[in-house]
């Protein structure tokens, strides 16, 4: 946790921000229920930075599980393609668990996200913003299920870090809520089909490239049949052996009353793709979730033998859920925060071996 120093106090869009005087020229970038963020300047590294502050975690025990989940997380995800509590955690006040709020995390700023990334992309572009997709859901515990442009933030030179845990950016009002969502979300959770895998997050990840390759979204469905619809025309409408795994008789019997769609081309929907591209879109855009591959399969494919690095893809550090199905009272939680606080010891950059000279701008 930050050393007690001196703080400044303003008001941005009607929330009060105190933090260290080191930090400023606060610039408001996001918002959501449960927290706001400000763009900022440490004066002290000369480094931008985005600060975090958390909406009243200890309104209820709901908001104070989320906030507690939410630290364990985010100091959890030790990569450099996810966004975490890297740099610092503040509060505005002594340093006690009886006036402790976890008001403030500081994190790395990025400079957009993909949302606002518009047109097609070079493949050498796409081939490192996927690697480093993969890279970041190969640590994490648990599904994303929400992965889509506008919770992938890019810097100018093309790095890309996973935004989760309702960080993400604002985005444009058309880019916002169920709709962007269904958008990439794998079919089998669409509705609930049948069990699921971290492959769901692979199937989005699959929607992501593609979009970036043609320069527009894969499948842009007008609700969740026609979003399904647009999929089997694509993915073909599954044989007997997918049918036998869905759990609900209504999916089974939708799938068997659709026209028979075959699979189509992935060389005449990708152009200028690489036949390597061409395989790993065809390997993530499966309809059955056991057959797509794990984050750490899709990373062995060839097309990423340029960019691999032992160091990106190590193995994930055990995560301690043991609290995720708690239900706790009000001051437990807080006491579960105040000790996740305390013990915060900030991530420590390593120097990366990629060779990178891509710019989001060439």
């Amino acid at each position: 946790m930050e050393a007690q120093a001196p703080f400044s106090r303003e008001e941005i869009n009607s929330t009060v921000w105190e933090v260290p005087e080191k930090y400023t020229r606060l610039k408001q970038i996001g918002t959501g229920a449960y927290g706001s963020v400000c763009s900022s300047i440490n004066e002290k590294t000369k480094e931008k930075v985005a600060i975090k502050k958390l909406h009243r975690p200890f309104q209820s025990e709901i908001f104070a599980k989320r906030a507690y989940r939410e630290l364990r997380l985010l100091k959890h995800m030790k990569h450099e393609n996810v966004m975490m509590i890297s740099l610092s955690i503040f509060i505005p006040f002594p340093f006690s668990l009886c006036l402790f709020v976890p008001s403030y995390l500081v994190m790395p700023y990025m400079f957009t996200d993909l949302s606002k990334v518009r047109g097609c992309l070079s493949e050498d572009r796409v081939q490192f913003l996927v690697y480093q997709m993969l890279c970041g859901l190969r640590v994490t515990p648990f599904l994303s299920q929400d992965l889509k442009p506008g919770n992938l933030a890019v810097n100018q030179d093309c790095e890309l870090k996973i935004l989760d845990f309702g960080l993400a950016r604002s985005t444009d009002a058309e880019m916002t809520g169920y709709v962007v969502t269904r958008w990439y979300r794998a079919p089998e959770v669409i509705l609930n089909w049948m069990h699921y895998t971290q492959t769901v997050d692979i199937w989005s990840v699959g929607c992501i490239m593609a979009e970036m390759i043609n320069g527009k979204t894969l499948f842009k469905g007008k609700d969740y049949m026609d979003q399904l619809s647009q999929i089997m025309k694509v993915t073909g409408v599954p044989g007997s052996e997918f049918i036998k795994k869905l759990d609900s008789p209504e999916a089974r019997s939708y799938i068997k009353s659709l026209p028979r769609f075959p699979r189509k081309d992935f060389s005449s929907l990708f152009p200028t793709a690489s036949a390597q591209a061409i395989d790993v879109l065809e390997k993530m855009l499966v309809l059955d979730g056991d057959v797509r591959p794990t984050a750490e399969l899709a990373l062995e494919h060839p097309y990423f033998d340029s960019l691999r690095d032992p160091e990106d893809t190590r193995e994930p550090e055990p995560y301690d859920d043991s609290h995720d199905n708690d239900t706790l009272s009000l001051d437990e939680w807080k006491r579960l925060c105040f000790k996740e606080v305390k013990s915060f010891v900030p991530f420590p950059r390593r120097d990366s071996k990629r060779k990178n000279t891509l710019t989001m701008s060439q």
